[in-house]
């Protein structure tokens, strides 16, 4: 029975100063949240647009030749000064002659070049003019003669060599002007669709940017939606953490009580049985002392009976038959009237009723959270309405303009693309025709040096000589004459050339590849209208050559175009600003849970009178007197109810764990909600943060990464200069060659001729044959 005596410790006010102390010291860090911000949707990795290949430099053989030399023709730096003087006069500079004298002095080495060629288109018509007069009248070689000498071989020998000599280099540039020709109309073949493709990637990239930036704006979208509806769902979600705050000593305490109830309700019952037993006990127990004195009765009335002899010595006998059984149970009416009580009071109500606060707890905190939700949602929205203004504020429409000018390019493309495919097949026909006729000179040159040289005799006599060596000079004789003939025209088409592609290359495509080129582009005044800084609202100015500097280095838009001057981005960013608004909109609603008692003030003590009453009832020696006297066995229920206090808890314990939970609730419950609904806030900000930290790195390092800018610009660099400028002067610098060797050429090719055509007038050797004297005329003496 110690159990029992255990449960009789009462709770005074020591236990409850004890449970509030505890309450007081646990309740902080009990009250810490519990929550933890779920993970969220990862953010989008801003996609940037497929482009087409563009087209590399195509590294022509003589460019490096071509290059060296008109850097030799032009070697004075870019004249800035006198296009901006050219341009500021709208190219009225003749009448200026300080101007003049600066162009001629920029353009000597030209001139020059010039000069020579023109004196080549004069002197070499002139020249073969009178060379074919003189030939006609028997001289310049034109005599039919050829001296015998002993060094007539070795002068045949090498004039043979420097022919050959000078045609294999003469083939060599014509072999250059054949590959050149080629190599320019590849180019242009190919020009029309690699420009288009650096426009369509130009056109990706200038569409790419409005998308990427509704992408990052979409984003918000997003987070912002996400975060309305956590708003929306704060019940369940704020509702759940708090309840994981207090489920530990609430949960423990309803244990308990319902464990009591269990208890009590089990005592109700054993206590209902005792009682049985005791009824019944008491009245067999009555009707037995009745029969003892009715037999005692009778017995005595027969000892006393005069009849009965010597009955009178068993009087005293008689005396000692006594039945006189008193059963000391002590009364269970008030224990079992404290069991009916609490019985009464339904301890399991007690616990749903508890259990129905717990599970009500997050529509008390959506009831309580909905004035706050709706501020806050509008608040979000508005904001939603903010961030969306940044893509107003950044130009985006000022591309519109520039896709207006690539969709005319393009279609100016393809309006003359035929076209320039006619005048360029024009233009592939007059040069190859140039290169055959040049090709011609050569194979001229070569037939007369190897019919020459096949046929040629050395112990024939020049009169004797066979056809196929005067074939041979024939062919050597036809080459000069076609030199003559087509030469001067030759150069005429070389001059032109080389003025408009020498002067081309040296005042676009080298400054193009040099950046000066956009430097003087970006001169303040040279396009009227034209700035950029302003265009923008920059509060710098902005040149092209810092735009195309930073896309070489593939940077983004914002620090390209200088936005971070127009776009305040880190304000407009600033989470602080408007998470100290909500902050303060839900710290001005603070929820408030319905109150609950556990166990009401009256319950607690009728449980303390259930122990009281408990510890009052001696158990063990009721049932020795009842087994002393009945063979009715109630061990067993005594044992039962030991047992019960024996597994249960205590009603201390009940007590105390209830008290325990109750100060806790009362002390806590704030805290935890205070605790819980900072952290919730928290998580939603923290979305939103990590959004504005997303959205700054993403539009200042990753929105616009301008190196297809770079690449466009480059890309018709290649294709202008590189691949078409430099072929096409590849092509007059080989044909250039060719004519400047063509003058070796003839005179070689002249020479050598009479080394293989037949003589019409014999020589004799003075080695071989003795030459006939000739009759020397004799002066008459009169």
């Amino acid at each position: 029975m110690g159990a029992f005596r255990s449960v009789c410790v009462p709770v005074g006010c020591a236990g409850a100063l004890l449970a509030w102390i505890w309450a007081l010291l646990l309740g902080p860090s009990l009250a810490q949240p519990t929550a933890s911000c779920a993970k969220g949707d990862a953010l989008l990795n801003l996609t940037q647009p497929e482009y087409q290949s563009i087209p590399g430099a195509d590294k022509g053989f003589m460019s490096g030749v071509v290059q060296s030399f008109l850097h030799t023709v032009q070697p004075n730096p870019f004249p800035k000064d006198l296009l901006l003087k050219f341009v500021n006069a709208n190219g009225n500079i003749y009448h200026d002659q300080n101007t003049n004298k600066e162009v001629l002095l920029y353009e000597v080495g030209f001139l020059v070049c010039a000069a020579i060629g023109v004196v080549y288109i004069i002197l070499m018509p002139v020249v073969g003019f009178f060379l074919a007069c003189c030939r006609c009248c028997g001289n310049c070689g034109g005599h039919m003669y050829q001296r015998q000498t002993e060094a007539v071989d070795c002068h045949r020998r090498g004039l043979y060599w420097a022919t050959l000599f000078t045609t294999l280099v003469l083939l060599a540039g014509n072999i250059c002007m054949f590959f050149s020709n080629q190599s320019l109309k590849g180019s242009v073949k190919d020009s029309s669709v690699e420009l288009n493709n650096t426009l369509d990637n130009f056109h990706a990239y200038l569409k790419a940017i409005p998308l990427q930036i509704d992408s990052v704006l979409m984003e918000s979208d997003k987070t912002l939606d996400s975060v309305n509806k956590s708003l929306s769902e704060i019940g369940p979600l704020l509702g759940r953490e708090i309840q994981r705050g207090i489920d530990g000593p609430l949960n423990h305490a309803l244990g308990s009580v319902r464990d009591m109830a269990i208890v009590v309700n089990s005592t109700a019952v054993l206590l209902m049985r005792l009682n049985s037993i005791i009824t019944q006990l008491r009245s067999d127990t009555s009707a037995l002392q009745a029969n003892v004195r009715s037999v005692r009765d009778l017995i005595n009335t027969t000892l006393r009976n005069p009849v009965c002899a010597g009955c009178g010595a068993y009087q005293s006998e008689l005396q000692k038959l006594k039945f006189d059984i008193a059963v000391t149970i002590p009364s269970l009416s008030n224990l079992q009237s404290v069991v009916d009580d609490i019985t009464k009071a339904d301890l399991n109500s007690k616990v749903k009723e508890a259990e129905d606060f717990f599970a009500s707890i997050p529509q008390m905190v959506t009831n309580e959270t909905k004035n706050v939700v709706q501020s806050v949602k509008q608040q979000l929205e508005d904001i939603k309405i903010k961030i969306s203004a940044v893509k107003g504020q950044i130009p985006v429409t000022a591309l519109n303009n520039v896709l207006n000018i690539i969709r005319d390019a393009r279609r100016y493309i393809g309006m003359y693309s035929p076209e320039a495919q006619m005048i360029e097949l024009i233009r592939w026909a007059v040069c190859i025709t140039l290169s055959c006729v040049v090709l011609l000179v050569v194979v001229c040159n070569l037939l007369g040096l190897f019919l020459g040289l096949m046929g040629l005799s050395t112990c024939d006599d020049p009169t004797e000589r066979s056809s196929t060596a005067d074939c041979g000079g024939t062919f050597l004789m036809a080459g000069a004459g076609l030199s003559f003939l087509f030469s001067w025209l030759f150069m005429l088409v070389v001059l032109v050339l080389f003025l408009l592609g020498g002067n081309f290359y040296t005042l676009v495509c080298q400054p193009w590849r040099s950046g000066q080129l956009l430097q003087f582009v970006d001169t303040p005044g040279l396009i009227p209208g034209f700035n950029l800084g302003e265009m923008l609202g920059l509060k710098t100015n902005l040149t092209l050559s810092e735009i195309y500097n930073d896309c070489e280095q593939n940077r983004p838009l914002w620090t390209t175009l200088h936005l971070y001057e127009v776009i305040n981005l880190t304000d407009l960013l600033n989470v602080s600003k408007y998470t100290a608004e909500i902050h303060q909109h839900f710290d001005s609603n603070e929820i408030k849970l319905s109150t609950i008692t556990l166990l009401t003030p009256e319950i607690s003590k009728q449980l303390h009178s259930y122990s009281d009453m408990a510890h009052g009832v001696d158990f063990s020696n009721a049932t020795q007197q009842i087994n002393n006297i009945s063979t009715i066995n109630v061990n067993e229920t005594a044992q039962a109810l030991e047992h019960l206090a024996d597994n249960e808890g205590t009603v201390e314990d009940v007590l105390s764990n209830v008290g325990k939970a109750q100060d806790f609730l009362n002390n806590n419950t704030t805290q935890i909600i205070k605790a819980d609904s900072k952290v919730f806030l928290d998580c939603q900000i923290g979305y939103f943060t990590k959004y504005a930290e997303w959205a700054n790195l993403t539009i200042t390092q990753k929105v616009g990464l301008c190196a297809p800018v770079a690449k466009a610009v480059d890309s018709a660099e290649v294709i202008v200069c590189k691949n078409m400028v430099e072929s096409l002067n590849a092509f007059w610098f080989s044909l250039g060659w060719c004519l400047i060797l063509l003058i070796p050429s003839i005179i070689f090719s002249i020479k050598l001729a009479k080394f293989y055509r037949r003589m019409k007038h014999s020589d004799v050797d003075d080695n071989h044959i003795p030459m006939h004297d000739i009759p020397r005329a004799q002066a008459k003496h009169y």
